[in-house]
């Protein structure tokens, strides 16, 4: 039984690594490419300010931005500093770490197109209503409270000694592999876990059912804890093929990585009780409907995805990108001392 059970558990790790692992591994290259692209000090530029403008770049620049070296609690925090709006914080605050660029293209890989397509939005979505529901309840008493000032951060100035394409491929394949490693590897145990036990409609039948209690446990559990956007997607599979519905699986997604103590008690501090309530209430309401609006939509979204999760068929592609992806993340995490500590703070997405 044991026997059985490890050797499940082995085969169906190794299958969803090499699954997604193509596509991680090119979402790596892209958000390196975005990160020498896309700088702190441009977003910060197009950020700050008031006005219904700002709130909606931040929630746009938001969903597929790959963060610097700062991560996404202390760039939000600078943005403020730098003359962002509260509600332009929120939204950019709630909709970065959802999703991005290497979550977008697992969550295609492993949850098809209508995940890869939904979830973004519902990202977008949360951000602009969270920045809008803290501009409105929460007014900032004097406009010229939070002046602009020069960034001087290290992800501002960036590295200088290096050009573009070695940058992009430094953040790409070492930090970002180094930020979302552990808890990706932590994800895709639990997944293989979940995926080795029996039966099918475990969660379904047994434990949660489908309606909207299924959800509101689902979004009790991710509020807490921190869950990156990307070490999330294996977890969702998993429940998803033990008969979680997809608008459930959804509302784990979000609550994941876009909440957690840290990133509320942060708030709390810098931004005030009040906006901290909004940032969480926005979070729990705007998961929920999007959890239902998905279910109620594409009521058989949920049999084709169990489907198609039974029936994956490893390619040799994936069984190359998964031994890469493995070197990839060995390297950035226990290479660390031959190229020295970074100094990097990333919260991972």
């Amino acid at each position: 039984m044991i026997v059985n059970f490890v050797k499940s558990l082995i085969m169906d790790f190794w299958a969803t690594v090499a699954e997604m692992s193509p596509y991680l591994l090119f979402g790596f290259f892209v958000a390196g490419a975005l990160s020498v692209l896309v700088s702190q000090a441009f977003v910060e530029k197009h950020l700050g300010g008031r006005g219904v403008l700002p709130l909606l770049k931040a929630s746009i620049f938001g969903v597929p931005l790959p963060l610097c070296s700062c991560g996404v609690i202390p760039v939000s925090m600078s943005l403020h500093k730098h003359g962002a709006s509260k509600g332009s914080t929120i939204a950019f605050l709630l909709s970065t770490p959802q999703t991005g660029v290497d979550s977008i293209f697992v969550t295609y890989s492993l949850l098809g197109p209508v995940f890869a397509v939904f979830r973004p939005i519902a990202a977008l979505i949360t951000g602009i209503a969270g920045g809008t529901f803290v501009d409105i309840f929460e007014k900032t008493k004097n406009p010229e409270e939070h002046q602009r000032e020069k960034c001087t951060d290290e992800c501002c100035n960036g590295d200088k000694k290096n050009g573009k394409i070695i940058r992009g491929l430094k953040y790409g394949f070492i930090t970002l592999p180094r930020d979302i490693g552990k808890p990706m590897l932590i994800g895709l145990f639990i997944a293989g876990v979940i995926s080795a036990i029996r039966p099918d409609d475990l969660f379904a039948e047994k434990l949660l059912g489908t309606g909207f209690f299924a959800m509101v446990v689902m979004m009790l559990l991710g509020i807490p804890i921190y869950v990156c956007a990307t070490a999330s997607v294996p977890v969702a599979a998993a429940l998803i093929m033990k008969g979680l519905t997809p608008g459930a699986a959804l509302v784990f997604l979000m609550t994941g990585p876009a909440t957690n103590a840290a990133s509320f008690t942060t708030i709390w501090k810098v931004l005030g009780r009040r906006t901290a309530i909004i940032y969480l209430l926005t979070t729990m309401v705007c998961a929920l409907a999007a959890g239902l609006l998905l279910d109620a939509i594409l009521p058989d979204l949920g049999p084709s995805l169990r489907s198609h999760l039974h029936q994956m068929d490893t390619s040799l592609l994936g069984h190359i990108s998964a031994i890469v992806l493995f070197a990839v993340i060995g390297y950035a995490l226990f290479g660390r001392a031959k190229h020295g500590p970074s100094g990097d703070n990333h919260s991972t997405r």
